[in-house]
């Protein structure tokens, strides 16, 4: 379903989320007391059955879904529809106690036990069964109700299954992906080495942690393959409750968890009509600032978007309150949820939702945070800040739809994460290849530019600017990609430990980067330095009137020049006054490379110089101020968030106050978490 639809269901912003009712069925004050407290707090929205198959299916084959049918309805006449979770996310006891071998192995080889959430196997044909038959019954049921706009799958799909069948499934897949030759594999693994050598398929098992775990390539396509069985126990659900819905399309996501560390999100993005995902930033930590905290959410916003870039995503989690989980569960301070919000549309959300409506009395999430709580009035805190932020997302209805037009994309890659992570080399602390992403992005926005987050695997002749950050593994004919995309006039800017190893781990002969990519670049890296973080460098940088040191930290290579004009040189230890940041003009673009890691804070001078050339308009944009664009069909919108604890005065600004409806022309003064939408 290409179409955007979800937001032309309800022609406004979605302002909900998670909804427990069946814990409240005994309860029919409570049920009533919290619909009315929903439309107070302006939601418009409740996502049901997230995991409720215990109370669907208390016994097998005995179905209850009447008073599912019945809740859809009352939240329906008062003007509040579903999104409706299937729930294998969570197996009745039943189910585990009948059908063992639904339940995962770890990754010792032991079963588990029937107890807490994902805990199933992926590849249990059993298990698959079961769904279809419960998914169906949903479908069934519901799925052609008016108040249903969305279908949610499952929910948070994580961790990993090591049983036979998981194994047999794994060969298979190895088999297919190298073309059912073990000799390819063997090349490409380069076996060789501690005698790992196989002579058949059926002798490879998977990376159990008291088995093979010192060969890459099979570590890297574990996680992949990992990754594309939940892909295809996504398309059972899917499947069923297309079967058995009728004529009724309505289309289907499920939440993502931002940089969730075990699946490529990317392979399951391909099954789903919409991007949604769940977002709960460590507000007021001891680490970091508040801005930190909110650029990392944004940045994951980013990284959700990226995904379908042709329609928005969603928000299908958020904590209105605390959360129960983090080593320290702060509250919000007040004010925060409200820009939290107002910043997750401004980076391209039609949708902002929580966990959870009410809160439970008992069990794992009794003290999670949510709109009504244990107190149950509607006069603490939280729900009058839930409230205040609905009439927020009210009169920012008409956003809904629009879209980011961006001229620069960073590249970010599940699977080089898992090489970077895996190889036995460089810094075991330090090579943070998605924090090191996520540094570029927010340098980005200091010059009011926001990028798109994408891979290589995308189309890149939409944008003028492409920054590389740690591209360790270099994919078959990316290089060539690049190369087209710089010759066009395309600029690029490619790191450290980039073009290393090929998509299977095997390390590029004739120096890094590998595949020809250092021949667009002019250098090869011939070795690289990794740094204690007592050890000091630096790279004295002279270009287009930057005259400066820049602080080195993490890594510096040691660059062997061809034909690239050298920027800057290092200034300390054997290789000082070696190239460590060069360009080379290639056709009609260049090609940039940093060949160490530098203080993000050094990187400003050198990112205005980048944008320059590629013709990107810089905005003036105040220190501790965030700011996004989105682009509808009639109209601009621009969203300023005020990130600092002063007051900041905005100049050069001019449009229609969506808060107020006034027009605003000249400056004005943002105050400490306040915030600006201007339509243009």
């Amino acid at each position: 379903m290409n179409e955007y639809v979800f937001g032309k269901t309800l022609n406004k912003i979605i302002h909900g989320g998670d909804y427990n009712p069946e814990q409240w069925l005994d309860w029919p004050d409570v049920l009533q007391k919290d619909i009315e407290y929903m439309k107070e707090a302006g939601i418009n929205e409740a996502t049901l059955g997230v995991f409720s198959w215990a109370m669907y299916e208390p016994g097998e084959g005995e179905f209850h879904l009447d008073w599912l049918a019945q809740i859809i309805d009352n939240l329906y006449k008062n003007g509040i529809h579903t999104i409706l979770a299937t729930p294998s996310g969570a197996r009745p006891v039943w189910l585990d106690n009948k059908y063992p071998e639904v339940m995962r192995v770890d990754a010792n080889g032991n079963r588990n036990r029937h107890g807490g959430r994902h805990n199933h196997c992926m590849s249990s044909e059993k298990y698959r069964e079961k769904v279809r038959i419960i998914d169906g019954k949903l479908a069934e049921t519901v799925g052609n109700h008016p108040g249903l706009i969305m279908w949610h799958i499952s929910n948070e799909f994580g961790g990993e299954c090591f049983c036979d069948k998981c194994k047999t499934k794994f060969r298979e897949y190895l088999r297919e992906r190298f073309h059912n030759s073990i000799d390819e594999l063997n090349h490409e693994w380069w076996t060789t080495f501690w005698s790992a050598r196989y002579t058949d398929f059926e002798e490879i098992d998977p990376p159990y942690n008291n088995g093979q775990t010192a060969v890459m390539g099979l570590n890297l396509e574990w996680k992949r393959f990992t990754s594309r069985n939940y892909s295809d126990f996504l398309s059972v659900e899917i499947d069923a409750i297309k079967e058995h819905s009728g004529n009724a399309k309505v289309p289907i996501t499920t939440n993502f968890m931002g940089r969730y560390y075990g699946i490529d999100y990317r392979v399951l993005a391909k099954k789903l009509d919409a991007i949604s995902w769940d977002s709960y930033p460590a507000f007021h930590n001891d680490h970091e600032s508040y801005q930190d905290t909110m650029m990392t959410a944004a940045f994951d916003n980013a990284v959700m978007r990226g995904m379908k870039k042709d329609k928005p995503f969603l928000l299908m989690e958020s904590a209105p309150g605390l959360v129960n989980w983090m080593p320290f569960n702060k509250l919000k301070r007040p004010g925060v949820h409200e820009q939290f919000a107002v910043q997750t549309i401004a980076c391209g959300s039609d949708s902002v939702q929580y966990f959870q409506m009410r809160k439970s009395r008992g069990a794992a999430e009794q003290f999670h945070g949510a709109v009504i709580d244990h107190i149950g009035t509607n006069d603490t805190r939280v729900f009058k800040e839930v409230k205040k932020t609905g009439e927020t997302i009210r009169k920012l209805a008409e956003v809904e739809g629009s879209l980011k037009n961006n001229e620069v994309a960073i590249i970010f890659e599940w699977d080089n994460w898992w090489a970077i992570d895996g190889a036995g080399a460089f810094g075991r602390s330090t090579k943070k290849y998605d924090s090191t992403c996520r540094d570029y992005w927010v340098k980005l926005m200091e010059f009011g530019v926001e990028a798109d987050v994408i891979s290589t695997s995308d189309e890149l002749n939409d944008y003028k600017l492409i920054i590389i950050p740690m591209l360790f593994m270099l994919k078959d004919n990316i290089a060539g990609k690049l190369v087209e995309f710089v010759k066009k006039g395309g600029i690029v800017l490619i790191t450290y430990i980039s073009g290393y190893v090929n998509e299977n781990c095997l390390c590029y002969q004739g120096g890094f980067p590998g595949d020809g990519l250092h021949e667009l670049l002019g250098v090869i890296s011939e070795e690289i330095d990794t740094l204690y973080p007592s050890d000091k460098n630096g790279i004295r940088i002279t270009y287009k009137g930057m005259d400066t040191v820049l602080e080195v930290k993490d890594y510096a290579e040691i660059l062997r020049v061809n034909d690239a004009q050298i920027l800057g040189t290092y200034t300390e230890d054997f290789y000082k006054d070696t190239a460590a940041i060069t360009c080379k003009n290639y056709g009609n673009g260049k090609a940039y490379y940093q060949a160490a890691r530098c203080s993000a804070d050094d990187l400003s001078d050198l990112i205005r110089i980048l944008l320059e050339e590629a013709g990107i308009c810089i905005k003036d944009i105040p220190a501790g101020i965030e700011y996004h664009k989105r682009i509808g069909k009639n109209a601009t919108y621009e969203f300023y968030l005020n990130l600092s604890t002063n007051s900041i005065e905005l100049s050069n600004i001019d449009g229609i106050n969506l808060m107020t409806g006034e027009h605003i022309s000249g400056s004005m003064s943002l105050g400490s978490r306040g915030y600006l939408v201007l339509k243009d």
